[in-house]
């Protein structure tokens, strides 16, 4: 069964109660992936120094975070720079790391 991480306890319950309607075919699908999309948690953009500070805090290297985040070093580096912001997957992967430690994606 799939976990999904809300905004609130709040959403969590209407989100459940309008996924029933959806079941019982009062709600289409096209409105559910509305809602869905705005009762789960939002992935915020990082800054450079944020990326540094979460790989610092979990006391590794570039090399080391990179592995983990099956990414290069040198794009670590680049994002601690500032030359790339990460974006997609890796973004959403920051975010878990930033949440939950380097444990939430060994």
């Amino acid at each position: 069964m799939e976990t999904k991480r809300y905004k609130s306890d709040v959403l969590a319950s209407v989100h459940e109660a309008a996924a029933d309607l959806a079941k019982a075919g009062l709600v289409d699908k096209a409105t559910m992936r509305a809602f869905d999309a705005g009762c789960l948690t939002t992935v915020e953009p990082l800054t450079p120094a944020d990326i540094k500070s979460i790989r610092e805090r979990e006391h590794v290297s570039q090399a080391v975070f990179a592995a983990y985040l099956h990414v290069t070093t040198s794009l670590v580096s680049k994002w601690e720079r500032g030359d790339k912001k990460p974006q997609g997957a890796s973004l959403k992967l920051l975010n878990l790391v930033k949440r939950k430690g380097l444990d939430a994606v060994a």
